[in-house]
């Protein structure tokens, strides 16, 4: 008889996912090597002009993103995102997105898990993870730029097991702003609004861009010596959160070399020759299983850049399946 398929709401997610948890999991899987991950496909779709949130005359673009996994005879996986830029203008969330568990003897489908909540909490363990080898271990003051579905989750996780003692906000909105204010307060949390990004991003030891920006909003000259920039936001060249400068100042570790070099934090200074690919010293794989390659000096500029991995999503998957 086959079996109707479990349906993992955000609330379970919340609840199975803590963070040391899932930290743990994402650091197990990076040293086991045992899921095998493909080259993720990304396609841009062309939209009717005036459609997927675009006022404008010309048509909008919005992107498909799938992203498989396997254990062999284990577990199969596969995270289907939507990325319509121009739902922000309806006051919609940009990004959607669908996990699909199934079993790795059958190929039947275990789990239906709701990618958004699933994404949220990956992304922000796996930049938690890094920062663990990358930020300094007396860093005090997180910066957040971005106020959309991942700025409270990257400030929590950052939060875990580090002794903050302010985090800060910035966003375009600050309407926005302060809701992600309040709801880290309601958790305990010492979140306040930055007004200005760049004297936010100078007085910052850990900086984290969550953002769908097109153009730089965090430049070189703004990082003190010490600084740890984290990248989030951009997956494409299209998108950009850092100038050349930041990247050229830096101690750079990525997710993936494939996805994070697609990204417009990256391929930019590559084509321009601010940036060499041997200036890009390891995945986060390599920092988990050589913690010594991380940051060197105290004074480093380190800057982790994740553009999305599929191993973080099927370690996510398993531990709130229960099949880990």
């Amino acid at each position: 008889m086959t079996r109707t398929p479990d349906f993992i709401a955000r609330e379970t997610l919340d609840r199975e996912l803590d963070w040391g948890r899932l930290i743990h999991a994402i650091e197990f899987e990076l040293k086991q090597n045992r899921i095998i991950v493909p080259e993720r496909h990304n396609h841009t779709i062309t939209l009717p002009s005036g459609s997927g949130g675009s006022s404008g005359a010309s048509a909008a673009t919005a992107n498909l993103l799938l992203m498989p996994a396997w254990i062999s005879g284990k577990a199969i996986g596969v995270k289907l995102v939507s990325f319509f830029p121009g739902n922000r203008e309806q006051g919609l969330p940009t990004i959607h997105a669908t996990y699909i568990l199934m079993n790795g003897e059958t190929g039947a489908v275990q789990a239906v898990i709701d990618g958004d909540a699933l994404t949220e909490r990956r992304t922000a363990a796996a930049s938690a993870l890094a920062a663990r080898h990358l930020a300094r271990t007396d860093s005090r003051t997180l910066l957040v730029v971005g106020t959309g579905q991942l700025s409270v989750s990257v400030a929590e996780a950052h939060a875990h097991g580090r002794a903050l003692q302010r985090i800060m906000i910035f966003g375009r909105s600050p309407d926005k702003a302060a809701r992600v204010v309040d709801v880290l307060r309601k958790k305990g949390l010492p979140a306040e609004i930055c007004k200005d990004v760049e004297s936010g991003c100078r007085a910052s030891d850990i900086i984290s861009c969550v953002t769908s920006s097109t153009t730089p909003i965090v430049f070189g000259e703004w990082l003190r010596p010490g600084t740890h920039l984290d990248l989030i936001g951009s997956f494409s060249p299209a998108l950009r959160e850092s100038d050349d400068a930041a990247v050229r100042r830096a101690r750079i570790f990525v997710d993936t070399r494939t996805g994070a070099m697609q990204s417009g934090d990256l391929c930019h200074p590559l084509a321009n020759g601010s940036l060499r690919e041997t200036d890009i010293l390891g995945e986060l794989a390599d920092l988990v299983r050589e913690p010594a390659r991380g940051r060197l000096e105290r004074s480093d500029i380190t800057l982790f850049k994740s553009a999305g991995f599929a191993l973080e999503d099927m370690a996510a998957a398993l531990l709130a399946a229960g099949n880990d």
